[in-house]
């Protein structure tokens, strides 16, 4: 069962896409890493999961049960 399930999720400021089209299904009990160079939307993808950013296209589910 996914905890968290992430479909099709792009966030864009003005014409600069920070984030593009990501698909994440993190099933319980899975520990992931997020890893990539200065600039790559790390902390843009964490804004949206915390709901700090509103997405520009896609959909983030949580299912804490």
């Amino acid at each position: 069962m996914s905890v968290l399930k992430v479909s099709n999720l792009s966030k864009n400021f003005g014409g600069i896409k920070a984030v593009t089209d990501i698909n994440l299904d993190i099933e319980k009990g899975q520990i992931i890493g997020l890893i990539g160079p200065n600039g790559a939307g790390k902390t843009t993808f964490f804004n949206l999961l915390t709901g700090m950013y509103s997405p520009t296209t896609g959909e983030i589910v949580y299912n804490l049960n």
